[in-house]
Protein backbone atom coordinates (compact mmCIF):
# COMPACT_ATOMS: atom_id res chain seq x y z
CA UNK A 1 0.00 0.00 0.00
CA UNK A 2 1.54 3.51 -0.66
CA UNK A 3 2.26 5.64 1.83
CA UNK A 4 0.00 8.22 0.82
CA UNK A 5 -3.75 7.46 1.53
CA UNK A 6 -5.25 9.18 -1.65
CA UNK A 7 -2.35 7.48 -3.80
CA UNK A 8 -4.28 3.95 -5.04
CA UNK A 9 -2.94 0.44 -5.09
CA UNK A 10 -2.52 0.24 -8.51
CA UNK A 11 -0.88 3.70 -8.83
CA UNK A 12 2.13 4.78 -11.06
CA UNK A 13 4.14 7.37 -11.90
CA UNK A 14 1.32 9.23 -14.15
CA UNK A 15 -1.32 8.77 -10.82
CA UNK A 16 1.24 11.02 -8.78
CA UNK A 17 1.65 13.53 -11.48
CA UNK A 18 -1.98 13.75 -12.10
CA UNK A 19 -1.82 14.97 -8.60
CA UNK A 20 0.82 18.14 -9.98
CA UNK A 21 -0.59 18.81 -13.62
CA UNK A 22 1.32 21.61 -13.61
CA UNK A 23 4.76 19.80 -13.70
CA UNK A 24 3.27 16.50 -14.32
CA UNK A 25 2.51 17.19 -17.51
CA UNK A 26 6.22 19.43 -17.74
CA UNK A 27 7.64 15.75 -16.84
CA UNK A 28 5.77 13.81 -18.53
CA UNK A 29 6.82 15.71 -22.45
CA UNK A 30 10.14 16.16 -21.26
CA UNK A 31 9.93 11.58 -20.64
CA UNK A 32 8.05 11.52 -24.09
CA UNK A 33 10.60 13.61 -25.90
CA UNK A 34 13.39 11.87 -24.12
CA UNK A 35 12.47 8.04 -24.71
CA UNK A 36 10.48 8.33 -28.45
CA UNK A 37 12.02 12.27 -29.88
CA UNK A 38 14.89 11.96 -33.05
CA UNK A 39 17.66 9.79 -31.71
CA UNK A 40 20.71 7.88 -32.05
CA UNK A 41 19.77 5.54 -29.57
CA UNK A 42 16.38 3.71 -30.54
CA UNK A 43 13.21 3.90 -28.60
CA UNK A 44 14.02 0.02 -27.67
CA UNK A 45 17.91 1.01 -26.71
CA UNK A 46 16.61 4.29 -24.69
CA UNK A 47 14.04 1.94 -22.48
CA UNK A 48 16.71 -0.48 -21.67
CA UNK A 49 18.78 2.18 -20.17
CA UNK A 50 15.79 3.55 -18.45
CA UNK A 51 15.46 -0.48 -16.97
CA UNK A 52 18.87 -0.98 -16.47
CA UNK A 53 19.05 2.37 -14.42
CA UNK A 54 15.87 0.98 -12.58
CA UNK A 55 17.24 -2.07 -11.91
CA UNK A 56 21.03 -0.55 -10.75
CA UNK A 57 18.71 1.33 -8.46
CA UNK A 58 16.82 -1.79 -7.14
CA UNK A 59 13.35 0.02 -8.15
CA UNK A 60 11.18 -3.36 -8.85
CA UNK A 61 8.14 -1.32 -10.61
CA UNK A 62 9.93 1.09 -12.59
CA UNK A 63 12.71 -2.41 -13.59
CA UNK A 64 9.34 -4.58 -14.29
CA UNK A 65 7.80 -2.00 -16.04
CA UNK A 66 10.31 -0.80 -18.78
CA UNK A 67 11.76 -4.16 -18.86
CA UNK A 68 8.11 -4.94 -19.89
CA UNK A 69 8.69 -1.68 -22.35
CA UNK A 70 11.93 -2.81 -24.37
CA UNK A 71 10.63 -6.31 -24.46
CA UNK A 72 7.56 -5.36 -26.50
CA UNK A 73 9.67 -3.20 -28.77
CA UNK A 74 11.81 -6.08 -29.47
CA UNK A 75 14.75 -6.32 -26.12
CA UNK A 76 15.11 -10.02 -25.61
CA UNK A 77 13.18 -11.00 -22.19
CA UNK A 78 15.77 -11.34 -19.28
CA UNK A 79 18.43 -9.23 -20.70
CA UNK A 80 17.84 -6.32 -18.41
CA UNK A 81 18.47 -9.45 -15.23
CA UNK A 82 21.61 -10.49 -17.10
CA UNK A 83 22.77 -6.72 -17.22
CA UNK A 84 22.10 -6.19 -13.39
CA UNK A 85 23.89 -9.14 -12.98
CA UNK A 86 26.80 -8.91 -15.43
CA UNK A 87 27.20 -6.11 -18.51
CA UNK A 88 30.40 -7.46 -19.68
CA UNK A 89 28.69 -11.58 -19.74
CA UNK A 90 25.21 -9.99 -21.30
CA UNK A 91 24.20 -11.16 -24.46
CA UNK A 92 24.12 -7.40 -25.97
CA UNK A 93 26.00 -5.91 -28.59
CA UNK A 94 29.32 -4.57 -27.27
CA UNK A 95 28.43 -1.00 -28.86
CA UNK A 96 26.14 -0.15 -25.69
CA UNK A 97 27.82 -1.78 -23.10
CA UNK A 98 29.74 1.58 -22.44
CA UNK A 99 26.56 3.16 -22.23
CA UNK A 100 25.47 0.62 -19.91
CA UNK A 101 28.38 0.85 -17.76
CA UNK A 102 28.13 5.04 -17.36
CA UNK A 103 25.31 4.62 -16.38
CA UNK A 104 25.97 2.31 -13.90
CA UNK A 105 28.66 3.98 -12.58
CA UNK A 106 26.37 7.72 -12.40
CA UNK A 107 23.55 6.07 -10.97
CA UNK A 108 26.04 4.27 -8.30
CA UNK A 109 29.21 6.68 -7.65
CA UNK A 110 28.41 10.18 -9.78
CA UNK A 111 31.29 12.06 -8.56
CA UNK A 112 33.81 9.19 -9.88
CA UNK A 113 32.80 8.88 -13.51
CA UNK A 114 36.00 10.05 -15.34
CA UNK A 115 36.83 11.26 -18.83
CA UNK A 116 38.09 7.62 -19.66
CA UNK A 117 34.47 6.68 -18.99
CA UNK A 118 32.86 9.45 -21.29
CA UNK A 119 35.92 8.31 -23.89
CA UNK A 120 34.64 4.98 -23.77
CA UNK A 121 31.48 5.65 -25.16
CA UNK A 122 32.75 7.69 -28.27
CA UNK A 123 35.57 4.89 -28.69
CA UNK A 124 32.15 2.41 -29.31
CA UNK A 125 31.13 4.73 -32.05
CA UNK A 126 28.47 6.62 -30.29
CA UNK A 127 27.86 10.46 -30.42
CA UNK A 128 27.26 13.42 -28.43
CA UNK A 129 23.55 12.91 -29.21
CA UNK A 130 23.54 9.21 -27.53
CA UNK A 131 25.65 10.64 -25.08
CA UNK A 132 23.11 13.29 -23.90
CA UNK A 133 20.28 11.02 -23.76
CA UNK A 134 22.15 8.27 -21.92
CA UNK A 135 23.01 10.77 -18.87
CA UNK A 136 19.58 12.47 -19.71
CA UNK A 137 17.63 9.26 -19.22
CA UNK A 138 19.77 7.89 -16.20
CA UNK A 139 19.17 11.42 -14.41
CA UNK A 140 15.24 11.04 -15.37
CA UNK A 141 15.05 7.52 -14.13
CA UNK A 142 16.62 8.00 -10.70
CA UNK A 143 14.06 10.75 -10.56
CA UNK A 144 11.28 8.29 -11.16
CA UNK A 145 12.70 5.45 -9.05
CA UNK A 146 12.75 8.24 -5.89
CA UNK A 147 9.46 9.16 -6.79
CA UNK A 148 7.82 5.82 -6.80
CA UNK A 149 9.88 4.40 -3.80
CA UNK A 150 9.05 7.67 -1.74
CA UNK A 151 5.58 7.12 -2.56
CA UNK A 152 5.78 3.66 -1.77
CA UNK A 153 4.45 2.24 -4.89
CA UNK A 154 4.87 -1.42 -5.27
CA UNK A 155 3.72 -3.16 -8.73
CA UNK A 156 0.83 -5.75 -9.22
CA UNK A 157 3.24 -8.73 -11.02
CA UNK A 158 -0.32 -8.31 -13.67
CA UNK A 159 0.31 -4.73 -14.50
CA UNK A 160 4.40 -5.37 -15.88
CA UNK A 161 3.17 -6.24 -19.60
CA UNK A 162 0.13 -4.46 -19.61
CA UNK A 163 1.82 -1.04 -19.32
CA UNK A 164 4.99 -2.54 -20.50
CA UNK A 165 2.83 -2.82 -23.86
CA UNK A 166 0.88 0.28 -23.41
CA UNK A 167 3.91 2.52 -23.40
CA UNK A 168 5.54 0.80 -26.31
CA UNK A 169 2.18 1.45 -28.01
CA UNK A 170 1.23 5.35 -27.15
CA UNK A 171 4.48 6.20 -25.34
CA UNK A 172 4.29 9.02 -22.06
CA UNK A 173 1.56 11.43 -22.91
CA UNK A 174 -1.23 9.33 -22.90
CA UNK A 175 -0.08 7.82 -19.31
CA UNK A 176 -1.49 11.51 -17.59
CA UNK A 177 -4.89 10.37 -19.23
CA UNK A 178 -5.53 6.95 -18.03
CA UNK A 179 -6.74 6.04 -14.94
CA UNK A 180 -6.57 2.52 -14.96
Amino acid sequence: MPFIPSIADNARPSTILQKHPESGRLIMAFTEQLIRGPCSLSIAERELIGAFTSGINRCQFCCDTHSATAEALGVEKGLIDSLIEDIDDADIDDKMKPLLKYAKKLTERPTQVTQEDVDAIFAAGWDEDAFYHTVSICGLFNYYNRLIEGYGVKSAPQYRDFIGERLANEGYLSALDHTD
